[in-house]
């Protein structure tokens, strides 16, 4: 099983998806290791990324993806997957599930506030809220709760 945990930068993604992964004894994987340097650098100087940036990055994430499930390895991806057709890129099989981890802009901008060393440029997060296409049928988590009741929540939920 695959288990994307998305959403906008700030929101836990990476956080949640290793402890996630540490729980289950899962392989942790984080998306941002997928960009080229050229997405990283524009990042960092607060340059959205375009969908023409995105497209190798999904079609990168999307083969890894495609080996994981023919391993049959259990891996957790931190993953922004903001947009319904990056989704789709991505949920290749129902064994592969969604976790939006969903916050207001308020708390993840605090959160981005406080973060160092990351290449995410804080002045991205009004970018991303605009890029953001909630997803619907997916495991729904609110981000305000403690990282701890967060995992358990999406174990409870996936049932495992």
């Amino acid at each position: 099983m695959i288990i994307i945990v998305m959403g906008v930068s700030g929101s836990g993604k990476t956080t949640i998806g290793k402890m996630l992964a540490e729980s289950l004894h899962w392989d942790f994987h984080d998306a941002d290791s997928f960009h080229s340097p050229d997405n990283i650098e524009k990042m960092r100087r607060g340059i959205p990324l375009d969908d023409n940036d995105r497209i190798p990055w999904l079609q990168s994430l999307q083969i890894a993806i495609t080996n994981w499930l023919q391993e049959k390895r259990n891996v957790v991806l931190a993953c922004s997957a903001l947009k319904a057709s990056y989704r789709q890129f991505l949920v290749l099989d129902s064994d592969v599930k969604l976790v939006y981890l969903q916050g207001t802009f308020e708390l993840i901008q605090t959160r981005l506030q406080k973060r160092e060393n990351h290449f995410m440029n804080i002045d991205l997060l009004t970018s991303q809220f605009a890029s953001l296409e909630e997803p619907d049928n997916v495991i729904l988590v609110d981000i305000s709760q403690s990282p701890q009741v967060i995992v358990e929540v999406i174990r409870k939920v996936i049932g495992i």
